[in-house]
């Protein structure tokens, strides 16, 4: 009876024992295939969903992506991986492979007690099997999760060989964030494919799947040499790999050149691949070859991070920079930023393709549609003064310069040389701001939106958004001589069926005047141009020509470098990817070092020839008038004109004889103590200015001892020689505009007074006043001694 029930109850016991294992193979034979592996079971053929795999021009790797998931993946045969890298991943992760169906009751048992006695994990009792099925399953680590990858574990041992099973984790296990496959892990962190891999180098990729942060081969290359060296004892214990080849794998060093997180382009590579460098790249392309030259892109992105380094203490944390082929628009180097895996710097934006607001660079744009529409040149006279501009809202627009000087008449070269403000916006007014945004659309500036009221006249100042892409475009097309092309990145891509197609050609299409263009460029290549605002040496000073201009956006939170040479195009943008404020960088100290490295870079790859003269005229100009000099002009130099361009005699300065004894003006009666001198003469725009600014000009009163023939013999001996008749002034506050009035009066004439519209305003002893005035038309009469003068018209605007 006794032995019945013994008998009884290990019957009984070994039913229990078994029922759960029966359970879970009933689970198992219900459980449907993964659609990953089902074609697998034909023939042993991989499954057919290939990644894009997007290289450098010279073929090197620098994304591989599957398109739905945005994983790196390439998928081979077992054969194409060669013989060593599916040996070490068997000895690194499942020694019984070949023995268990899919569950190893040895390894689980181990597992087991190891858990029971010591609290270990039981992940030492995964096989290669489970784990392809976690990752098919995207499984948590729960009970009734790991029952579901045991059952899975079990059905595809049913349906596949061992060898396609090796195959699959081959292909489908992560060796790191966004990255899927043994083959793309090997591009990624050997840069060769995984065939072509050593018996060190395939025990290093063996091991990075039992951990990817752990063993992250740049954040912890010291985590995965120790575990590569484990792995090749366990190749040697079972026998995979012979004790010489493991002697000398452990003495191969460690030589990466990827981390399994990145890519050496990946802003640039991500924008390919999702279409956004590259409108004709068919969605079943396979393999993309791009534009991009690698070792051109590996110096500008250690001199992006180096830059930024330098800039930190003054509250930088992020740069960008493009890099284009003047003849192609081939895109040579892209760095969207520092570190595109920094997030807390917010690495992972795109500098080339955010916006942002352009500051002073659209400004050569402006001149350039100036010389076209308003018969302006290098020689011409802009000012630079004190002015309001009336806008839609009704308050009046003033701007003002970097530096917060006005500087007087400024020839158009300086103007723009020296990134004055109130030049470019007075130019604007006079095109008219849908004019000018119609050519900044022209030149492919999309991202400007918006209707021109919106902008204004601080549109010339960078008062909208566009992209660093957008501005290396526009500056190539300067550097082209006006003819815009569109940027490419793409060379050729490779179908699935082996075909390779190119893009067609993008259309060049003409934009700017190139007798125009030309003397843009002359402009921002002239060192002495800019002397005034960023002094005689910059970092603009190469051994070679290349012409450049700077901008900073309001409230220093973006600086700009921008300019060419002629093989190419260079776009910088330093500043912070959450806006904040730099402190104390400008375009010239901030973007402008890492302009000077990256062109520098370049010219190495693309040597540049001289710019060349531009199609014009050269001719001798009074520096103050811009006018041909006369031989009042004590300075002058030579500047280009458009061929035929008639230039007047300057008008800015004349030659007034003076009495010694006062320095008042003498007339034909003084014989002696006399002289002749030269002087500077304004018209009416400047006057306030330059009286402001102390300039040097002449007297308006005569001398009592020689007055004036005129007076002499004029019944009417008051003249107003300030403001002329017609004149017109700007506002300056919104109190109005002050102007200063000056006349000639009789000697010794009692109350020497100005009348404006009406109203008494007493003149000093010279015939001077300072009138305020609102804005309106205006009269003005000077009276003295029962004499009075004409009246004069002028307007306030």
């Amino acid at each position: 009876m006794n032995k019945r029930l013994l008998r009884r109850g290990l019957t009984g016991a070994g039913a229990a024992l078994l029922l759960p294992w029966l359970a879970l193979f009933g689970l198992a034979v219900a459980m449907p295939l993964p659609t990953e592996l089902a074609l697998a079971t034909d023939a042993g053929a991989a499954p057919a969903t290939n990644s894009l795999r997007i290289t450098d021009r010279s073929g090197a790797l620098l994304l591989e992506v599957r398109d739905q998931e945005g994983e790196r993946q390439r998928r081979l045969s077992l054969e194409e991986f060669g013989p060593l890298l599916p040996r070490a991943v068997i000895a690194a992760e499942d020694a019984r492979f070949y023995q268990h169906p899919g569950i190893d009751p040895i390894a689980l048992t181990r597992a087991l007690l190891a858990a029971s006695l010591f609290g270990e994990s039981l992940s030492g009792a995964s096989t290669l099997t489970q784990q392809l099925a976690r990752t098919l399953l995207a499984a948590p680590r729960t009970t009734r999760a790991k029952i579901d990858v045991m059952a899975l574990a079990l059905r595809i041992e049913m349906a596949l060989p061992k060898d396609r099973i090796i195959e699959a984790y081959l292909n489908e296990i992560e060796f790191g964030a966004k990255v899927r496959g043994a083959e793309a892990a090997a591009w990624t962190v050997f840069d060769k494919p995984a065939r072509d891999l050593s018996l060190a180098e395939a025990a290093t990729l063996a091991s990075i799947p039992r951990g990817t942060s752990l063993y992250d081969p740049v954040r912890h290359p010291e985590n995965l040499k120790r575990r590569r060296d484990r792995v090749l004892d366990r190749l040697e214990h079972h026998a995979l790999a012979s004790t010489e080849d493991v002697r000398v794998a452990k003495g191969e060093p460690m030589v990466l050149v990827a981390r399994l997180s990145g890519v050496s382009a990946p802003h640039f590579a991500h924008a390919v691949a999702a279409r956004k460098l590259s409108r004709d790249l068919p969605l079943h392309a396979v393999e993309v070859r791009t534009t991009l030259v690698g070792e051109l892109q590996r110096e500008i992105a250690e001199a992006t991070r180096s830059t930024v380094s330098d800039l930190e203490p003054r509250g930088v944390t992020a740069a960008s920079v493009v890099v284009l082929e003047n003849r192609t628009g081939h895109v040579l180097a892209y760095v969207g930023s520092p570190d595109a895996h920094d997030a807390k710097r917010l690495g992972g934006n795109d500098g080339v393709r955010a916006k942002r607001q352009p500051g002073s660079t659209l400004k050569p744009f402006v001149y350039e549609l100036g010389f076209e529409r308003l018969g302006m040149s290098p020689a011409t006279v802009l000012p630079d003064v004190e002015l309001s501009f009336p806008t839609a809202s009704g308050d009046p627009y003033r701007p003002h310069n970097y530096d917060e000087r006005f500087h007087g008449p400024v020839l158009v070269r300086q103007a723009l040389g020296n990134s004055y403000n109130v030049p470019a916006v007075w130019i604007t007014e006079r095109l008219g701001a849908e004019n000018v945004l119609d050519r900044l659309h022209a030149l492919g500036f999309a991202s400007l939106d918006r209707p021109a009221s919106e902008y204004g006249l601080a549109l010339s100042l960078g008062d909208g958004e566009v992209t660093l892409l957008e501005l290396a475009a526009a500056y190539a097309t300067l550097a082209r001589g006006g003819s815009y092309l569109e940027p490419n990145s793409v060379i050729e891509w490779l179908l699935a069926n082996g075909e390779s197609q190119r893009p067609p050609p993008s259309p060049m299409r003409r934009v700017l005047s190139p007798a125009s263009t030309s003397l843009i460029t002359d402009i921002l290549k002239d060192k002495k141009a800019r002397a005034a605002s960023f002094g005689e040496e910059t970092v603009f000073d190469l051994p070679f020509e290349v012409a450049a201009k700077t901008g900073t956006s309001k409230g220093f939170r973006d600086n700009f470098a921008l300019g060419f040479t002629s093989e190419v195009t260079v776009a910088v943008w330093v500043g912070n990817f959450d806006g904040a404020p730099m402190r104390g960088v400008s375009g010239i100290t901030g973007a402008g070092p890492l302009f000077s490295a990256s062109v520098s870079a370049a010219s190495r790859f693309y040597p540049p020839s001289e710019l060349g003269l531009p199609d014009a005229d050269e001719v001798e100009i009074c520096t103050l008038s811009g006018k041909r000099a006369g031989p009042s002009c004590a300075r002058h130099r030579k500047e280009w004109v458009p061929h035929g361009a008639r230039l007047g005699q300057c008008d800015m300065h004349e030659l007034v004889v003076i009495d010694k004894l006062n320095g008042l003006r003498a007339g034909p009666t003084c014989s002696t103590a006399i002289e002749e001198r030269a002087f500077e003469k304004f018209p009416a725009l400047f006057m306030s200015w330059a009286e402001s600014s102390n300039r040097d000009l002449a007297p308006p009163l005569f001398s009592a001892r020689c007055p004036s023939a005129e007076i002499e013999a004029s019944q009417e001996s008051v003249r107003i020689f300030y403001p002329e008749d017609g004149a017109r002034f700007f506002l300056e506050t919104d109190r109005g505009a002050h102007v200063r009035a000056r006349a000639a009066f009789p000697a010794g004439a009692a109350s020497p007074t100005f009348w404006v519209d009406g109203m008494p305003v007493a003149a000093d002893r010279f015939g001077r006043a300072v009138i305020e005035l609102r804005s309106g038309q205006h009269t003005l009469v000077a009276r003295a001694g029962g004499r009075e003068s004409g009246t004069v018209h002028f307007s306030v605007e």
